[in-house]
């Protein structure tokens, strides 16, 4: 009562003059005053509540950043680091492991086979690849080193390496092992980065039984494609296709999973990969066209496109010429490199690809492309 008193005098209303009045309206007044002023009170105590917290935290973070010994915390830090070691391979992960070993070794196969009976032409002076008996007169050449620009492409013979890009990297004795350094570049093994994302997941890839699945079928092994096979039926082609496909999509699927588990690291500059968490030391980054410039990488995370390139290719449709003219550029259609070597051969392709395909776009207009005639 002595409070609430308190609390009214502040407003300036006698209280006692209010309760000797026995009306609701008055009744309804004394409520709502009453209201205000706990609320006013409970402001301010929160005001000054939170103020004080304020004051507190930082003058016990400046307290206690003074107080802070590394010497005693680093060995902590280190010993956590050996702990977490103990914590690889993650059991879950290596049947997915395993799986990305047997689907490399499918996909691996069956382009081998695929090239026999279907054409590839590799530019000769820069990476881009064409499926076809010809090549097209795009101008995307970039030329040897990238001294050109915006040159029609030189076509050769290509094969498995043109498809399947070879992405190596170190090969770690463990995982969490001393960085590499630059003179000791000729102490590890160069292996298959793909290979090595599985070996730090759990598979030992160089047990006896996987030999045949791993080093038989590994990417340097058929890297051109020459003669065609004319004794593959069209049934056979396709029941290849889609096989050769499914390895492609199992694989990155399976890449993609371990990658969110085991760390990998890629050169902001260049191609370089390595899996571990932390780069090595090697100075071997060309940046740009200065390939004969040689310093140290700057790394970032790894993607699943850095692992396993899709080595996007041009691609001719029903409603486009026989030959792809530079002018007609805007109109055609792209689509990885394995993708569409399985879609020539009769394989399904999943829907996820068509936009990047333009199957259902329009070919370039008559006006656009050079009076030349196809015989």
């Amino acid at each position: 009562m002595y409070a609430f008193t308190d609390c009214c005098s502040n407003c300036g209303i006698s209280i006692f003059s209010l309760l000797h009045q026995r009306s609701s309206s008055h009744l309804r007044i004394i409520l709502g005053l009453y209201c205000c002023c706990r609320f006013h009170a409970l402001q301010q105590k929160l005001g000054y509540h939170m103020l004080d917290n304020a004051a507190y935290y930082f003058s016990q973070s400046r307290h206690c950043s003074k107080k802070v010994d590394w010497k005693k915390l680093r060995p902590m830090i280190h010993k956590r680091i050996e702990k977490r070691a103990k914590d690889y391979p993650v059991e879950a992960m290596v049947p997915v492991a395993y799986e990305v070993i047997k689907a490399r070794a499918l996909l691996i196969d069956g382009i081998t086979t695929l090239l026999k009976s279907i054409p590839i032409k590799a530019c000769k002076f820069c990476p881009e690849i064409f499926i076809g008996e010809k090549g097209h007169l795009i101008k995307t050449c970039h030329g040897f080193r990238r001294h050109a620009k915006n040159q029609v492409h030189e076509w050769t013979t290509g094969g498995l390496n043109d498809i399947l890009v070879p992405v190596e990297t170190f090969h770690l004795r463990k995982m969490f092992q001393d960085i590499i350094k630059h003179d000791q570049r000729f102490d590890f093994d160069r292996i298959p980065a793909v290979l090595e994302l599985c070996c730090q997941a759990g598979v030992n890839i160089f047990d006896e039984s996987l030999q045949s699945m791993i080093w038989k079928s590994n990417i340097s092994e058929g890297s051109t494609a020459t003669a065609t096979n004319p004794q593959l039926f069209v049934d056979d082609l396709i029941i290849i296709a889609n096989g050769t496909l499914d390895a492609w999509e199992r694989l990155r699927s399976g890449v993609q999973r371990l990658l969110l588990v085991y760390p990998g690291k890629v050169c902001k500059h260049c191609s370089e990969v390595h899996i571990g968490p932390s780069g090595h030391k090697a100075r071997l980054c060309g940046v740009f066209k200065h390939e004969s410039w040689r310093g140290t990488h700057l790394w970032k995370k790894a993607e699943l496109d850095d692992l396993v390139p899709p080595k996007v290719v041009w691609r001719r449709r029903c409603q486009d010429p026989p030959l792809l003219f530079d002018e007609g550029r805007d109109f055609y259609g792209h689509a990885p490199a394995v993708v569409e070597l399985c879609a020539q051969a009769g394989a399904v392709v999943p829907t996820k690809y068509f936009c990047m395909m333009k199957f259902n776009g329009l070919g370039p207009p008559a006006s656009l492309l050079p009076n030349i005639s196809f015989s």
